[in-house]
């Protein structure tokens, strides 16, 4: 059986689609901390080192839309419990993202570690001037990478 592959460029492609809905930044690590089974928002976000608790709701709701998780309310009476497990959709998401762990295992990255701009090329005239300011990062083997 031939592998097909879509035309991902195309704006109206499942797949992009598809991409597009889960390559937001938290949404894979909602998804592999699911995989332990329902949470509540405080657990997850103790999980979660660095996700705010407005992008977590924002990220969950998204989710929640899309049928990869489910919100439950556990406990009517204030204060009000809820969890948010995988749907069986978001638990189809186990096998393609274990394989992405393997491949991540079988192909560290590689990349010189990032070191700042002022340990490889020096200081001067405008950038001396600035020395308070957060530096450029610079790629040790690539040259200076720009300020994003």
């Amino acid at each position: 059986m031939a592998l097909v592959i879509p035309d991902v460029l195309e704006e109206s492609c499942a797949t992009r689609q598809a991409l597009e809905r889960l390559a937001a930044k938290w949404r894979v690590l909602v998804v592999y901390a699911l995989l332990a089974g329902p949470q509540r928002h405080a657990e997850l976000r103790r999980r979660l080192p660095g996700i705010t608790q407005k992008v977590l709701t924002e990220t969950l709701r998204g989710m929640e839309s899309d049928g990869l998780v489910a919100r439950t309310v556990v406990r009517q009476a204030a204060p009000q419990h809820v969890e948010y497990a995988l749907t069986d959709l978001g638990l189809t998401l186990r096998d393609p993202l274990a394989a992405i762990c393997a491949w991540a295992l079988e192909h560290p990255a590689s990349a010189p570690a990032l070191v700042p701009a002022s340990e490889t090329e020096p200081e001067t005239g405008v950038a001396a001037a600035r020395s308070g300011e957060s530096r450029v990062l610079a790629h040790a083997a690539d040259g200076p990478v720009g300020r994003g």
